[in-house]
Parts: structure tokens; sequence; C-alpha cells
């Protein structure tokens, strides 16, 4: 990372139906492929596309996927981040957004607004809190997907973030909502977004994808091509960020 920036990567895949192994495969290559990072952003659900029914596909809490996370983040010395389907040691289900740094400590974060429009609510339990981590001093927002439709569960209090990254598996059919609503989230909370979509099919959905990286001006300064499985990096500017709230102070200025 160069001072006072970080580059992020967000990873823009085509998720065979249910085949974990092909899709770790997949990213693996992506990853090896792309230009140094700090940080690696995965689709939801990226082992296996969105599964609204767990049981017969979900993995333990530490199964295979968190080991090659832990194994990828070591290797290329960048952190990964993206959603998985898990079974935890209690019994119940969770989408789960793992972030795994290169000395092998991770941090999740359970999606909390489930999307009872596909039935995500019948069998998965919902995270309760919002989730911030740190990572080579920037402070980090972990969301999932249908969580952008929800503004105040993410609102930027008191400058608690410096970037916010929502990991999905939004449909062609609502492309325009996707668009807007991650441009709305950078502008109102000052901060950048990494919002990080699948392309293909699945047995409901056409994805076009759609990932982008915002500035916290609501300007797109990476964008993935329409249906085109490739990786995307751009440097996040902590210097121009800082001096843009201090210049501009709307949060400070929040109810």
């Amino acid at each position: 990372m160069a001072e006072n920036n970080l580059n992020i990567t967000a990873l823009q895949l085509n998720p065979v139906w249910n085949d974990a192994q092909h899709n770790r495969s997949e990213a693996e290559a992506m990853m090896r492929h792309s230009e140094k990072t700090d940080l690696f952003i995965l689709p939801e659900m990226f082992t296996t596309g969105f599964i609204p029914h767990p049981e017969d596909s979900c993995e333990a809490e530490d199964g295979d996927t968190l080991a090659w996370m832990k194994r990828m983040a070591t290797m290329t010395d960048a952190a990964i981040t993206g959603s998985v389907a898990i079974k935890t040691k209690q019994g119940d289900y969770r989408n789960r957004m793992y972030f795994v740094k290169p000395d092998g400590t991770s941090t999740f974060y359970d999606k909390h607004h489930l999307f009872t429009y596909a039935g995500e609510d019948q069998h998965y339990t919902p995270g309760k809190a919002p989730v911030i981590v740190s990572w080579r001093g920037v402070r980090i927002m972990l969301q999932v997907c249908y969580d952008l439709r929800f503004p105040c569960f993410s609102r930027n209090n008191s400058q608690t973030y410096d970037l916010l990254i929502y990991v999905a598996s939004w449909p062609e059919s609502r492309r325009h909502v996707w668009d807007i609503l991650l441009r709305a989230r950078a502008i109102e909370n000052q901060c950048y977004v990494a919002g990080v979509n699948r392309i293909g099919d699945d047995p409901s959905c056409h994805y076009n994808g759609g990932t982008t990286i915002i500035s916290p001006y609501g300007k797109a300064v990476a964008t993935a091509a329409d249906d085109t499985a490739e990786s995307i990096t751009a440097p996040l500017d902590l210097n121009r960020l800082r001096a843009f709230r201090e210049k501009f102070p709307v949060l400070r200025d929040a109810d």
C-alpha cells in the first residue's frame, strides 16, 4: 500500500451453480493474474451462487472456503472478503461474509437483512449488527446484497468508516436499483463504496454484473464490463477523503 492509499480489487465472477471447488479455482486464477492489491473482494455466495435452501449445499463455518481464503490471503499478502453459505456449530445457517487477513486472522459479518422475496428468511438466521474492520489504516464496513436497500443500517456516524463494501447476487432485472443505491450510499456516507456483483445464471435469475468502485463524490473510479468475468482495481486516496470531509462536513452535521 502506498502511503495513505489502499488498493482494492473487485472480482466479478460467474459462479457455476453449487460447485465450490470449481468456483474457488476460478477465483484463484483471477487473483493470480490481478495486479498487486491490498484487498480482494468476492461476490455474495461466490462458491455456490445464491442458494435460498442451504441444507444440502452449505459448508461448516470453519470449512474449505475459509481455509482457502486464509491460504490465498497469505500467498497474495492481501486481505480477502466475500460471503459463503455456512452452517454454524449451533446448527443454524448464515449468509456469512468473511474478512481474512494475511496473518490468518479472520472476522465475519452475518447478513442482517434477509431477502424475504426469495425465502432467505425461512432458512437463514440474520446477523444482529453491522461489522467494521480495520485494514492497513482503512476502516471498512461489511454488508451483503439486500442490506443496500436499508440506509439507516449503514449510516456513517461520526466518520466511523472509510469504505463501505456490498457483496451481492443482484439480478439484472433490478440492476438500475443497484446502480443508483450504490452511488447514494457513497454520497450520503461520504465514503468510498465497492459494490461487487456476479454475472451469469442460476436456476432463478440472470446476473449481468455492475461491479464498481465509487468515490465519496458518487463517481465511479473503476467499473467492470457487463456480462464479463474480470477484476477491477482502484486506489482509495485517504488524504483526499479526509480533506473532503473536513472541507464539507456532512457527517458532522447529520442528525
